[in-house]
């Protein structure tokens, strides 16, 4: 009669990654109810938008693509650099890892950087109307979700250099990569929703 454990092992597929009662679905779940929450702004923005009889607030005919468009390269760069690093703790390389998961750090944060500057330079505010609110609501929602995205890594980053932390499966390491694919593609909806349709 088999154990417990060997049942495991012998069901194990090579190159899979366990996951201890499937504790990964219920994230994906997690991120579903961020979409659904994302989805609502972005249906409310475009209703106002369309309904509106002015839409930008007096002496704006627009909002400049330049600097969100940077970002949006960062960002979506950003997806790539933490898939590598990933590969890199596939195969037990905790330094390059480390490394190319800490540049997916910095460029969030740069991308964070980056909205803080283009905010500073804006002529509206949350007040300005509902394109002002949504604006702010919609961008800085958003933001706060990268900066936490941000933060976990930091923590996965910090868990690496506990001993032997990654041999029993790495889906820390993984749910946090998948939340950050998750913010990628809600700014490229975001950015086509904002900065796009003018």
């Amino acid at each position: 009669m088999l154990t417990e454990n060997q049942d495991l092992t012998l069901n194990h597929k090579p190159g899979h990654i366990k996951h201890d009662g499937h504790n990964i679905t219920g994230f994906i779940i997690f991120l579903c109810s961020e979409s659904i929450i994302f989805f609502a702004f972005f249906v409310g923005y475009s209703v106002l938008k369309i309904s509106a009889p002015v839409w930008y607030p007096e002496g704006i005919n627009g909002i400049d693509v330049k600097m969100p468009l940077i970002n949006t390269v960062i960002l979506v760069s950003s997806s790539f650099v933490i898939y590598f690093a990933e590969k890199f703790l596939h195969k037990k390389n905790l330094w390059g890892f480390r490394i190319i998961w800490f540049i997916t750090m910095l460029m969030g944060s740069y991308f964070v950087y980056g909205q803080y500057v283009e905010w500073s330079e804006l002529s509206f505010s949350l007040q300005s109307g509902a394109f002002g609110g949504m604006f702010y609501l919609l961008t800085g929602f958003h933001g706060l979700h990268v900066i936490t995205g941000i933060l976990l890594m930091g923590l996965m980053l910090l868990r690496s250099f506990l001993p032997d932390n990654y041999e029993g499966g790495e889906m820390g390491v993984e749910s946090v990569s998948l939340f950050w694919h998750f913010v990628d593609v809600i700014w490229i909806l975001l950015f086509g929703l904002i900065y796009l349709w003018q």
